[in-house]
Parts: C-alpha cells; sequence; structure tokens
C-alpha cells in the first residue's frame, strides 16, 4: 500500500541527506562552487555557481539515481531497475548502473531524439522505445515493473533519490557557508526537496526559492493554487513537467518561501552569459536559477546566492540557435528589411552606406515576386552584424535620412 505523501514527507531528512553523501562519495564529481564577478557585477547580487554541468553525465541527477541504487537488496540489484527518462536521469541510472553490475531498463517515448538514446545505450541502459509521450513511456515502464520484477527509480517523486540530490546543498554550504539564498531549478521537485532539507537543516534563516519555465509552471500552480497552462516548446525541456511529485510537493509545500517563473528569453539569455562569461555550457533547465535573478533583478539585489547549474546537455544546434538569438537582442545582430526601387544601382547605393558604418553584411535576401509592393518595387532583407546597438541605430537612422523605408525584423 503506498504511503500518503504528508508521511513520505517526513522520511527525508537531514540525516537521509548526509548519509547519502557519504554512500555516494567518490563515485560522483565534488563539482566547485565558484563565485562569478561578472555575473555579480550584472545582478547586483553576490553570485555563487555551483558547476553540476561538470558531472560524468554532465548532470546533478546521477547523485540521486546512485543513492537510490545502492539502497537496493542483493536481488533487487540483480534483477535490475528501470525509469521512463528521455533525459539526465536516463543517463545518470545508466551510468551508474553499468558501474555497480545493476541491469537498467530505460523507456522512453518514441519521439526520443536519436542522439539521447544513443548516448544512454552507450553509457550502458537498454532502452525500449514505447509511446508517443512520456505519460505513455512512464505507464510502459510501471507495467514492465510488475511483469518482471524490476525496481522503478523514479526520476525524482522518491525520498531516496531526493536524498542523493541534496548532496548538493551540502557541498555548497560547506564550501560557502555565508550563502544567504538558494536559487534551484523545479521540475519535479526532487532537487529542491534534497537540498531544501538539507540547506534549512544547516541555515535555518536561509531562503530558498524555486524557479520554473514559464510554459511549465506546475508546482507554482500547486504551492499557489493557480491553474495556470502548461506546455509548449520550452528550452528548459529538464524541468518541463506537468505533474510535479506528491511526495516532493509536500516537502516544498514548508520549505520553499517563493517560486518565481521565468519567460523563454531569459533562460535563453542565462545561457549564453553562462558560456560567454564563465566560458561553461549549460542547457536551459541548469541555467533557470540565474535566468531568475536576472528576470527579477530587484528582489535579488544584495544578497548572497548559490545558484546550481544542474546540467549541461544541451543540443549543439540549439546552442548555437541561442548564442545567434542573443546576439540578435543585444543588437549585434540584425535584419533589416528595406523597400527599394528596382533599378540599376539600387542595391549598391544601400551597400555603401553599411560600409559607410563599417557593418559588416552577412546575407542578402532580393524579392520581387512575393510581394505586395507594385511591380516596380522590391525589398531587400539585409542580415548584418555589428559592434553594438548604438552602431546599428546610426546607420538605420542614416537609411531613413535618404529616403528608404526600413524595418527591423524583431525575435519573438
Amino acid at each position: 500500500m503506498t504511503e500518503p505523501a504528508e508521511t513520505l514527507a517526513q522520511q527525508l531528512t537531514i540525516a537521509d541527506v548526509r548519509t547519502a553523501a557519504q554512500r555516494i562519495d567518490g563515485a560522483v564529481v565534488r563539482t566547485d562552487c565558484d563565485y562569478s564577478r561578472t555575473l555579480s557585477e550584472i545582478t547586483g547580487a553576490e553570485i555563487w555557481l555551483k558547476f553540476e554541468n561538470l558531472q560524468f553525465t554532465a548532470a546533478y541527477k546521477e547523485r540521486g539515481a546512485l543513492n537510490a541504487m545502492m539502497l537496493l537488496s542483493d536481488e533487487q540489484r540483480s534483477r535490475g531497475v528501470i525509469a521512463a527518462s528521455a533525459g539526465n536521469h536516463a543517463q545518470g541510472l545508466s551510468y551508474h548502473g553499468a558501474r555497480l553490475g545493476v541491469p537498467v531498463t530505460i523507456v522512453m517515448p518514441r519521439t526520443t531524439p536519436t542522439v539521447k538514446v544513443m548516448q544512454t545505450e552507450v553509457l550502458g541502459g537498454t532502452v525500449i522505445l514505447e509511446g508517443e509521450s512520456f505519460d505513455e513511456a512512464y505507464a510502459h515502464a510501471r507495467a514492465m515493473e510488475r511483469q518482471l520484477g524490476l525496481t522503478f527509480v523514479h526520476p525524482f517523486d522518491d525520498p531516496h533519490v531526493a536524498a542523493g540530490q541534496g548532496t548538493v546543498a551540502l557541498e555548497m554550504l560547506e564550501d560557502v557557508p555565508e550563502l544567504d539564498m538558494l536559487v534551484i531549478p523545479v521540475g519535479g521537485g526532487g532537487l529542491a526537496s534534497g537540498m531544501g532539507v538539507a540547506a534549512r537543516a544547516i541555515k535555518p534563516d536561509i531562503a530558498l526559492i524555486g524557479v520554473e519555465a514559464e510554459l511549465y509552471p506546475s508546482m507554482y500552480n500547486r504551492l499557489k493554487h493557480h491553474e495556470l497552462p502548461c506546455g509548449g516548446d520550452t528550452l528548459a525541456e529538464g524541468i518541463a513537467v506537468k505533474e510535479p511529485g506528491a511526495f516532493t510537493s509536500q516537502v516544498l509545500r514548508r520549505l520553499l518561501d517563493d517560486v518565481v517563473l521565468v519567460d523563454e528569453g531569459s533562460l535563453e539569455r542565462a545561457v549564453s552569459l553562462l558560456l560567454q562569461i564563465e566560458k561553461t555550457v549549460v542547457e536551459g533547465a541548469g541555467a533557470a536559477g540565474l535566468a531568475a535573478v536576472l528576470a527579477h533583478p530587484g528582489r535579488f539585489k544584495g544578497r548572497k546566492i548559490g545558484i546550481p547549474l544542474t546540467g549541461g546537455n544541451i543540443d549543439t544546434r540549439l546552442l548555437a540557435n541561442v548564442l545567434l538569438r542573443d546576439l540578435a537582442r543585444s543588437g549585434r545582430l540584425a535584419r533589416l528589411r528595406l523597400v527599394l526601387q528596382d533599378r540599376p544601382g539600387a542595391l549598391f547605393n544601400v551597400i555603401r552606406e553599411f560600409d559607410r558604418h563599417n557593418v559588416n553584411i552577412l546575407e542578402v535576401y532580393h524579392q520581387r515576386i512575393f510581394t505586395h509592393l507594385p511591380a516596380k518595387g522590391l525589398t531587400a532583407d539585409i542580415e548584418c552584424e555589428a559592434r553594438d546597438r548604438e552602431q546599428l541605430e546610426a546607420l538605420v537612422e542614416s537609411l531613413r535620412e535618404k529616403g528608404y523605408a526600413v524595418t527591423q525584423v524583431e525575435l519573438n
């Protein structure tokens, strides 16, 4: 019989987290927690970053996966474990399962990108593709658990998993005991539960702020009794959870001081800044803590903030898009749309203005046919690169002074 969530919540204590730390010691990386002078200057807060993206599987998830597996009986180990995951939990289980000799089966939706399937298999997991959604894959994994006598390891709604994740906070407060706030990404709530229990026991007055993607405010809804919609394509797919855990919800209800939401632009900016400033690759979910501080500077100003960079598994093409979009938002990349007369030299005269302002042209798109303009008119989209927004604005002003109709194609 399943225990009530309230009873389960009482099972997660600082002792559990400390024991988990001893249990997994030496098998996971004790990642650095470093001060970021530049990010502190940008945000007005004192920013300390915990580089969990430098774990072997590039995510904190292996802490909880390993702790849960090491608590299995010999019989459970020999039969093996199973989980439903298309992300970091799958890789953490597979990697440490292979190390411990525990067979690991991962059920993923058929829509899972091939690269994620391959990454899990390379680490030693057996992947089964089932269903068109995570919910269908999850249901199949639970059915296999019963049929084959496997042990299901939940990605977040499990006290043993949360205790393992809580070791992140132990290390942060050992390294930087003066921290007075932790800003923690929240998906299902396992990381925030474990870190919250540990941090509050060590430092009762520490502030705990959870962060969710604006498109997936599931824990926000549950704790604040709202009904905001959940769904959509988010950069932070690692915390894109429609139903948070029952156990984790009870833990976080009594621990978190607040839950804040971050939009996609803030997530993109955080990923970009971490690469540019800290020279570290962080996935969208992993950058959510920094995104919150960037999006809500007033509530974080002057605080000594610890932020776990929870993972670094981001598709390289997606990362390239994020970086280019950030350049566009900053005014260093732009697409200018000009209306021209279709006559010799028209485009040449425009390009001379770009040259005069030392703005580099990357691409030119001429459009004569699919346009609402008269037959003798055309539009030209010119993608360009400027030193900064001021240089770009000077070019646009100059073009308009010469009689050109110029609009800038904006990002959403």
